[in-house]
């Protein structure tokens, strides 16, 4: 859609429709207080394993506060505190830990450790895993983790049709929870056709903060001529808001900042949809608007919000009592 919308005059304007839900889900929330929280409880550094979320200004401003962010365990000093992220990790790094004598707090996602418990379930019932998820994704190692003997990774409907199943009558299937959910509903179809007897979670396992992103864009892309989503490159979840409003045949661009938006983009756009990945802060999104209104020549804001959230997740036991003392810093 490349008209621009009349105001009551007739002139020309051009529009933000700025979607809700977006930005921050629960689980990011949680393991960002996480960290500010440990920093002011023990002190810098603080030592946290793989990237807490996938925002590199979350990750930015966090560094600032004194977190050191590794790859690997043996990075961390013996007996040092350690940080989990939200994405999860496998019993083999949780044993490395422990041997090393770490002091580990957790801040993998609930929804995360839901997926992993259902995985160590069917496990020990004797079941062959099907994970629906991303090969190099932090989650999908440290689910694959927990059953290694047990689980297959498929990534598209072509790898269900190479599956090969030693009991179709035990099978069941789990998903990474930042996945697409038209392309995760074609997958699902494929097996259940392929395997009638397959076992599903007990829940989805797509999260909440997943579906109703990608929901807020389905329900706005018809009016839009563009979509700009706030977030980083290796955020799942924010790729997965630009693949749903291109397979609608929208233009959408995944920006880390206003900065990345390019004027060409939305040179005959008079309607542009913003949202912003689970991960994604807010003060982000609020310098996009004011730059599309600046250098780019749009002139109102429609907040148009498509669910209600208000899921909030608890901290870690040993955190909870020292949660007056998280401060405030602009992630």
């Amino acid at each position: 859609m490349n008209d621009f919308p009349e105001t009551s005059n007739g002139a020309g304007v051009r529009k933000i429709l700025l979607l809700t839900p977006r930005g921050f889900c629960a689980g990011v929330v949680r393991a960002i207080d996480v960290v500010k929280i440990a920093l002011n409880v023990y002190g810098a550094p603080i030592h946290v394993r793989k990237e807490i979320v996938h925002n590199r200004y979350v990750v930015e401003e966090l560094k600032s506060l004194g977190a050191v962010f590794i790859d690997e365990l043996k990075e961390v000093p013996s007996g040092s505190r350690v940080i989990f992220s939200a994405h999860g990790v496998s019993p083999a790094v949780r044993q490395e830990a422990k041997q090393r004598n770490l002091r580990v707090i957790d801040a993998t996602c609930p929804l995360v450790t839901k997926v992993h418990l259902e995985a160590v379930r069917f496990a020990k019932s004797g079941y062959t895993i099907v994970l629906i998820g991303h090969k190099d994704h932090d989650e999908v190692i440290g689910t694959l983790g927990e059953a290694p003997e047990s689980s297959i990774l498929v990534e598209t409907e072509a790898d269900v049709d190479h599956l090969q199943i030693p009991d179709e009558s035990k099978i069941c299937y789990l998903t990474q929870t930042t996945l697409s959910l038209d392309e995760t509903t074609g997958i699902i179809a494929r097996l259940k056709q392929r395997f009638p007897l397959i076992q599903a979670p007990p829940a989805q396992d797509i999260c909440y903060a997943t579906e109703n992103r990608q929901l807020a864009v389905k329900a706005v892309i018809p009016q839009a001529g563009a979509l700009l989503v706030i977030g980083s490159q290796n955020s799942s979840n924010s790729r997965r808001l630009v693949e749903v409003s291109r397979n609608s045949g929208v233009p959408a661009y995944l920006v880390d900042d206003a900065r990345e938006v390019r004027k060409d983009w939305l040179a005959e756009v008079g309607v542009v949809a913003v949202t912003a990945g689970a991960s994604a802060p807010e003060n982000l999104v609020e310098e996009l608007i004011a730059s599309l209104k600046t250098h780019h020549g749009f002139q109102t804001v429609e907040e148009v919000e498509v669910r209600e959230e208000d899921v909030r997740f608890s901290l870690p036991s040993e955190l909870a009592p020292h949660a007056s003392r998280l401060t405030t810093i602009s992630v």
